[in-house]
């Protein structure tokens, strides 16, 4: 914006007389950056601004949340009762197409806000006029009742559309999509979904991905593979995050099979999966027992240019740790440290991993080093270590681990506790006991 402004100023020293359409695409660039009082300020600078001017800084005041006082200024200019009869005849064509515009924005602008009342006024206003009325202006009103959940009004204009001769498009049917999908009416969306494809409005990846993603997320995982395939077949190629909602719907299943079917799919399509589809196909493998194949993928992470996360890392040195491969897990914490930063849950699976091989001087070591290297304090460490401590007939170091967990101000499960106050009851450290058994049981 500096150079345009620049541009301006030394074509006022050159001579050259700035007109309207000059100052109204510097006012479109103030707004499209937000400087909506910059904006302004290049206003009072054209002799009469037009439709073009007010259109712009509407839709800015849109974007931005329109005040009171902007609504009103901007509403002015869009009354033509102080018009004479005759101006309103001699009306070119553009200048109606831009009273369209600026009807309708401020109509969406109503909607947006849940002021129905005043959307209805100008609506009535805009049905006065006619040619004011188009399936943009239906669209901005049934959203707006759609955003209140009024689906009998949002409905009935619908109906009026058509009545009217405009056909729903693409954003009629998704914006009632969305709306359905939102408030979990799967069926209805469902049957939307059906209903646009059957007239003749072809569904995008948008109208898919948001019946697929609520289908699975209430467990209608078949429906969704059959929508999947619908949209296949239409030509329409899924993005990653699709794939990822299936996936991750099977792994709800314990449906390895599926998932693996998914991925040779993505891959047969040339859909290169991101970092959560890999996680997801981690976790999968891992819960299927496929630890080998699940380590694997973290080489193909590589090769298509990504790079394992902490959630990767994380699920692989929990299945190390579960397997007993505690020196592979050392190793993973090793690999990882150089692309991430191991956390709290990192150290927490290794510690897991050490207790259960009763190995409690490498667990403390890394239970120490969470506090070293400044994690956020968590319940779960201390209380694996005092159940470890309680098995190993060694409930005076649980003890210890206990007082340091309570001075940290954490709380922990009633069988951490119950474990804790019978081995030390077992072993005789009865004032101990009874601390555990007053404080939380």
């Amino acid at each position: 914006m500096e150079k345009a402004t620049s541009l301006l100023k030394e074509m006022s020293e050159v001579g050259c007389i700035p007109n309207r359409v000059t100052y109204n695409t510097l006012i479109h660039g103030y707004c499209r950056l937000g400087n909506v009082n910059e904006a302004y300020r290049v206003v009072r600078f054209i002799n009469k601004p037009n439709k073009v001017t007010w259109n712009t800084l509407l839709h800015a005041h849109c974007r931005e949340g329109l005040s009171e006082n902007a609504k009103k200024i901007l509403a002015e200019k869009l009354d033509k009762s102080s018009l004479s009869k005759e101006r309103k005849e001699r009306m070119s064509d553009s200048e109606r197409k831009s009273d369209k515009i600026t009807s309708t924005i401020l109509l969406d602008t109503y909607c947006k806000e849940g002021d129905m009342d005043q959307a209805l006024k100008l609506w009535t206003k805009m049905s006065q006029k006619g040619s004011l009325i188009d399936v943009t202006a239906y669209n901005a009103l049934i959203h707006g009742f759609l955003l209140k959940n009024e689906f009998g009004d949002a409905y009935a204009y619908l109906c009026d559309m058509l009545k009217r001769g405009f056909h729903p498009d693409l954003f009629t049917y998704n914006t009632l999509i969305s709306r359905l999908c939102m408030l979990g009416k799967v069926d209805e969306a469902c049957e939307v979904h059906s209903v646009m494809s059957r007239v003749g409005v072809k569904p995008d990846h948008t109208s898919y991905q948001m019946v697929i993603r609520t289908l699975c997320l209430y467990g209608k995982v078949t429906k969704a593979k059959n929508i999947l395939i619908s949209m296949l077949e239409n030509s329409i190629i899924p993005k990653p995050f699709i794939w990822n909602v299936m996936i991750g719907e099977y792994i709800k299943c314990k449906d390895l099979e599926s998932v693996l079917i998914l991925r040779d799919q993505m891959r047969a399509l040339g859909v290169v999966p991101n970092i959560f589809t890999y996680n997801a196909l981690t976790h999968a493998l891992i819960k299927g027992g496929y630890i080998r194949e699940a380590l694997d993928l973290r080489h193909e992470i590589r090769l298509n240019g990504l790079l394992p996360d902490i959630v990767t890392y994380n699920m692989l040195i929990g299945a190390a740790c579960n397997t007993g491969d505690l020196r592979f897990a050392l190793q993973l914490l090793n690999e990882m440290s150089v692309d991430c930063t191991p956390d709290i849950i990192t150290y927490t699976e290794l510690i897991r991993g050490f207790c259960r091989k009763k190995k409690m001087k490498h667990a403390l070591e890394l239970f120490r080093k969470i506090q070293t290297v400044g994690l956020p304090t968590s319940d779960v460490p201390f209380q694996i270590l005092i159940k470890a401590y309680c098995k190993m007939g060694e409930p005076e170091k649980a003890f210890s681990i206990y007082q340091e967990m309570v001075r940290k101000g954490l709380t922990g499960r009633y069988s951490t506790y119950h474990a804790l106050f019978s081995e030390l009851l077992r072993k005789g450290f009865k004032e101990a006991a009874e601390h555990v058994f007053t404080t939380h049981m």
